[in-house]
């Protein structure tokens, strides 16, 4: 059965653009966000339909996208819109949320002829603006492949994991070695610094030798020299992936030593910094800790 009909559930600065970029690929869109006002927003500018509530945006919907913030939201979703789903239509769970709360919720579900499966992304709001997101997902194979089309219009690289459950292990487990990533290229920044290297060419040499990374890459001119600290992916967020990706540590009986100490510094990092920071401002935790801050006369300052 060919999926027409989307509900989409939490339209912040992710779900926005991946809500449009389904409009723009000739689906019909129902969007519900719990802000008031935005959904009827995102009418005005893109098209679609408001609707008042997430039951009202899962009426009659061929799919229903999730997007946001933790499991808990999910699961409230879910008990609010199960009534009105009919038996064939999909759940797909964009969310960062824990493995093992989607999978309970995938087998009640599937109680009632429903299925689930979830599809988390990565690349942040510029590539989902583009529709160039990398969807790592989880569930049936041939469920997946009827949501192969949709998922297209919001990514470009879709990679089945395992079962349902399976892309949010997945993407936890990238993010956690994004930020152990992050923290140590920020790291060796300062250290060099310190010694007299300009920053600025110790990410060039990186990039062309083994410490290359994506923080190196795509973050620390950009977001850290420059000081914008804007990547527009939040310090909350990352603090909560990587408290997913040690759940899964414990859940599988997995040692976790590096990673149980690399969410504690990004945790005590959003401790110190306060709500509403950008997670390439983890750095300034580091700068704190060494006394020093990054800068390079080859990277002009933001703003």
């Amino acid at each position: 059965m060919e999926i027409r009909r989307i509900g989409f559930i939490g339209i912040g600065r992710m779900g926005w653009p991946m809500a449009r970029r389904l409009l723009e690929a000739g689906h019909a869109v129902s969007v519900q966000d719990a802000v008031p006002g935005r959904a009827e927003e995102f009418a005005r500018n893109h098209g679609g339909t408001a609707a008042p509530d997430a039951a009202a945006a899962a009426a009659g919907a061929d799919a229903v996208i999730t997007m946001l913030p933790t499991s808990r939201e999910v699961e409230a979703v879910v008990a609010a819109i199960r009534p009105v789903l009919r038996p064939g239509a999909v759940v797909v769970e964009m969310s960062s949320g824990e493995p093992s709360a989607t999978r309970t919720m995938a087998q009640d579900l599937a109680a009632h002829g429903i299925a689930m499966v979830d599809a988390p992304v990565s690349g942040g709001v510029a590539r989902a603006e583009t529709g160039q997101l990398a969807i790592m997902t989880g569930g049936e194979e041939a469920v997946l492949a009827r949501l192969h089309p949709v998922l297209g219009a919001m990514g470009t690289t879709i990679t089945r994991c395992g079962d349902v459950g399976a892309g949010q292990a997945m993407k936890a487990l990238n993010n956690l070695v994004s930020a152990a990533g992050f923290l140590v290229s920020v790291e060796a920044l300062l250290i060099g610094s310190r010694f007299g290297l300009d920053p600025a060419v110790m990410v060039d040499v990186l990039n062309a030798s083994t410490g290359m990374n994506n923080s190196t890459q795509k973050k620390l001119r950009q977001f850290v020299l420059s000081r914008g600290f804007d990547s527009g992916f939040g310090l909350d967020l990352m603090v909560k992936d990587l408290s997913i990706a040690l759940q899964v540590g414990r859940e599988t009986a997995t040692p976790t030593p590096l990673a149980a100490q690399t969410r504690e510094l990004w945790a005590a990092a959003a401790s110190l910094l306060g709500p509403g920071q950008d997670h390439t401002a983890a750095a300034r935790f580091a700068e704190a800790l060494a006394a020093s801050e990054l800068s390079s006369p080859q990277v002009p300052r933001k703003g």
